[in-house]
């Protein structure tokens, strides 16, 4: 069955980190998906990698005779361009939004950068923590009593970058469906960072927010954060509501009497100390005998490996395999038009198919060769 955005033509230009994660949502969902990739592998350009499922490859190489012809004409065609390379490169490309736009009115184009294309820090290097890190978001992670901790690049590369892309992309091909006009999705990581720290902003604001590590969803509550156990495995509660709370206290067999003021911050600290020595008599799987399935808000911290054996991803079939990988599976999930993974491409794979359907001939393709456009 078709996914939800069968018929919807994407070009991607092949680049690292949240581009080409936003291009497998879309693949995932049912875009078909051409990928514009080096003649030669790079640095997690996404050749047989398991992001790069889904799509087919046309390797060719912009700064050859002959090959702007070639993209803007597939193009032409396209729904949606995804590129993330630094602001200016695609236009000193000739692929910029003008032309493409001039070639195609109805085109989505979407570029997907750490600092957006405007602004002082537009034009230089950065990764993943720099964008969080001026939102504000990365000084409230870690221990009180240590610098900010890096956390993986899910809240930045994938979280703020790659998801606004996508929902970026999708409400404006929505949106051209009516105006019959396509026009320039501008995602940045460090707006969508800082979007996402908008609760965080509001605690703020309203005195509800102390210093790092003070607070309720950063480890400051006792009730609310990761322990570790007799076998050096970690277990997670999150007894924030009352009831949650008590039923800890319940289970846990807690008689101290420090305990009833659970939102007295004052006492969190002698609290917490409290709890990491009760977790610290049981095993991780003998806290999970006696806290899982129950309304503690429990889970043990697994690592990769037993997280794709834990029973409850096992009857969602939250992970799966592709060409003998095995990842997580394509979310959200639809009723009635759901998506699929596709299998991983390799640079290239498919450049003399997709050339033929554009309608080049035996003796273009043979320009084009001999130029150095493709291999």
């Amino acid at each position: 069955m078709a996914g939800p955005l069968a018929g919807v033509k994407v070009v991607e230009m092949n680049a690292i980190g949240p581009a080409p994660f936003a291009a497998m949502l879309l693949a995932d969902m049912g875009a078909e998906v051409i990928r514009i990739d080096r003649l030669v592998s790079g640095f997690l350009n996404g050749d047989g990698s398991v992001i790069s499922r889904g799509r087919r490859s046309l390797a060719i190489d912009p700064r050859k005779p002959g090959s702007i012809d070639v993209l803007l004409q597939l193009i032409e065609g396209a729904d949606v361009l995804i590129e993330g390379f630094r602001p200016g490169v695609m236009e000193r490309l000739g692929l910029g939004p003008e032309p493409c736009l001039q070639r195609n009115p109805r085109l989505v184009y979407g570029r997907m950068t750490g600092w957006g294309q405007t602004g002082p820090l537009a034009p230089v290097a950065g990764h993943d923590l720099n964008y969080l890190a001026i939102t504000g978001a990365l000084h409230a992670m870690g221990h009180a009593d240590r610098e900010p901790t890096p956390p993986l690049h899910l809240a930045g590369d994938m979280g703020g970058g790659a998801m606004f892309l996508a929902f970026g992309i999708v409400s404006a091909l929505l949106e051209a469906q009516k105006s019959g006009k396509g026009q320039v999705v501008d995602a940045a990581i460090c707006d969508g960072a800082a979007l996402l720290s908008t609760m965080y902003y509001e605690f703020k604001q309203s005195g509800e927010w102390r210093g790092r590590g003070e607070n309720i969803f950063d480890g400051g509550a006792p009730f609310y954060g990761c322990y570790a156990c007799a076998d050096g495995g970690f277990v997670s509660i999150g007894s924030i509501e009352p009831q949650f709370y008590r039923l800890l206290m319940q289970l846990c067999q807690i008689d101290d009497p420090a305990f009833e003021r659970q939102w007295d911050r004052r006492q969190w600290p002698a609290l917490r100390s409290k709890l990491e020595a009760m977790f610290l008599t049981r095993t991780r799987d003998q806290w999970c005998e006696l806290l899982d399935g129950t309304d503690v808000c429990f889970a043990p911290v697994l690592d990769f490996n037993e997280a794709l054996e834990h029973p409850h991803h096992r009857a969602r079939g939250t992970f799966m395999q592709t060409d003998g990988v095995t990842h997580p599976a394509p979310a959200p999930r639809l009723s009635r038009t759901p998506a699929t993974a596709g299998s991983v491409v390799k640079n290239g794979e498919h450049t003399l198919d997709i050339l033929r359907e554009l309608g080049l001939d035996a003796a273009r393709i043979g320009e084009l060769r001999a130029a150095g456009a493709i291999a």
